[in-house]
């Protein structure tokens, strides 16, 4: 890497967000990938929801090549000019609460762009060249990945508001513009501009996983238009079970734990779209229904053996998001600006 393409910062300030949780594996694979990129990021921000010295360890030895590597960055608010910054979580604040944490982080530190990321991926080393042309038009950005077999992988970035689903059918190609509108997000490499955070105020911590993604790009699109572009920018890292559908589209395996947060937090999804004036009770109804039906699916057709403790949670889920649906204290997550 020349000091010439270190200059280049195609994206201002950019600063990627990276959240783990005891997968060192795997992180070691993204911090390897991250060395490759051919255009060198302002901030790697590592949020460690399991607080563990091997990672700290990993963290300090990665810093220590990209200075040997890149040099020193511009300075933060804070004045330090070094590229890595570790943030150790106390507690293990699932997916959602890492990334408000790491959003928050990188934006007190004066980032102008955030690219997030769980450990679980690798970036491809024109990822920033990619996603920098279309920054000067479009706030928030999702670039296309690779699944983990190397071929395409689909997301459904089209989301269904009154229903409170993703749309399984939403077309694959990208139209004569060369990117699609949406009305959602994925933290699986995401990129938003500070003036969203500034509008729509950090990622909710409360999803702890599953739909936070989903509702702070259902929260963007209130102030923008979020775009889904396809050059390739990221590859997934993990195996997971699934099952095709068609071809095109895939069930993947899950946990009990997330099938319990898919039902809960549509409590959550309720109380935005009711900010927002977009709750429909009956058709956000039928959504949880068919959420409901989704998972008995799944653990139909790739959890099987988590049948009988999978419908409990999907069962004490939806009756706990009804809970949410009628909690005083709730409120929105504020504007910082």
């Amino acid at each position: 890497m020349t000091e010439k393409q270190v200059a280049k910062k195609p994206i201002e300030k950019l600063a990627i967000v990276v959240v783990t949780y005891k997968r060192q594996q795997l992180l070691a694979t993204l911090f390897e990938s991250i060395e490759k990129l051919t255009v060198a990021p302002w901030r790697i921000i590592v949020v460690d929801n399991e607080h563990s010295d091997k990672t700290h360890g990993m963290v300090e030895e990665f810093s220590a090549k990209l200075t040997a590597q890149w040099g020193t960055t511009v300075a933060d608010l804070s004045g330090n000019e070094n590229r890595v910054v570790y943030a150790p979580q106390t507690d293990n604040l699932g997916g959602a609460g890492g990334f408000s944490a790491g959003v928050k982080k990188a934006y007190e530190l004066g980032a102008e762009w955030f690219w997030v990321m769980d450990d679980d991926v690798a970036v491809m080393p024109e990822g920033i060249e990619r996603l920098a042309k279309w920054t000067d038009r479009h706030d928030v950005i999702q670039g296309s990945r690779y699944d983990y077999d190397g071929g395409p992988f689909y997301w459904q970035y089209d989301f269904i508001v009154p229903l409170g689903i993703p749309n399984p059918i939403a077309p694959a190609a990208f139209g004569p513009a060369g990117y699609r509108v949406m009305d959602t997000l994925c933290f699986e490499g995401g990129l938003f501009r500070r003036n969203i955070v500034e509008k729509i105020g950090l990622p909710d911590p409360r999803f702890f996983i599953y739909w936070d993604d989903t509702m702070y790009g259902y929260r963007a699109s209130k102030v923008t238009n979020p775009i889904v572009v396809p050059d390739v920018v990221l590859r997934r890292t993990r195996e997971i079970g699934n099952w095709d559908i068609a071809g095109v589209r895939q069930l993947n395996s899950t946990s009990d734990m997330n099938r319990y947060h898919i039902m809960r937090n549509r409590g959550y999804m309720a109380r935005y779209f009711m900010t927002y004036g977009d709750y429909r009770p009956l058709l956000f109804g039928l959504g949880t229904a068919l959420t409901a039906v989704k998972e008995v699916i799944r653990l139909t057709m790739v959890d099987r053996e988590h049948f009988k403790t999978g419908i409990v949670q999907i069962a004490k889920g939806w009756w706990d998001s009804r809970k949410l649906l009628h909690d005083p204290e709730w409120q929105p997550m504020p504007p910082l600006k």
